[in-house]
């Protein structure tokens, strides 16, 4: 596993104004296995930044289903995850950059009872503050987002 810090160009719109702000990129293999490693990664990077408990719990569960979509319905080779924590502390934006061109929609279907798979977009939808996908601006592929507010 390969773990490094970058600088991004210019945040996004929510993002926008807040300076100093903290970020944190690292890449993965897209196997199975690497949403443990999203998981472990992102849930030791906030704690070190002190993001409170239910923040960093909820991101670590958006980071898991983001990693594991892109793993099992994109085809890609790697994927990038980026942890972005505004200058005051107060909004956390998850990326989960793929080499995927098919958009992600809300999801039109809700799995039933008995089916062990199927809700991942919907955790997103309900957990995240807001979330999206569009062109990645650090690949061939897309991004999905999810940002959460991190109040102590």
């Amino acid at each position: 596993m390969t773990l490094s810090t970058h600088s991004a160009p210019a945040s996004p719109a929510a993002l926008a104004g807040t300076v100093p702000r903290r970020e944190y990129w690292f890449g993965l293999p897209a196997l199975r296995t690497s949403a443990r490693s999203a998981r472990d990664t992102v849930r030791d990077r906030l704690r070190a930044w002190e993001v409170p408990g239910d923040t960093c719990c909820d991101a670590v569960l958006l980071v898991s289903e983001l990693t594991t979509n892109a793993v099992l319905h994109t085809g890609s080779g790697h994927v990038l995850c980026g942890l972005t924590l505004t200058g005051d502390g107060r909004r956390l934006r998850i990326e989960l950059h793929d080499e995927g061109s098919t958009p992600v929609r809300p999801p039109g279907h809700h799995a039933g009872p008995d089916e062990e798979s199927g809700r991942g977009l919907l955790l997103v939808e309900q957990i995240a503050d807001s979330w999206g996908c569009a062109r990645s601006t650090r690949g061939e592929g897309k991004v999905v987002w999810a940002e959460l507010a991190a109040h102590p």
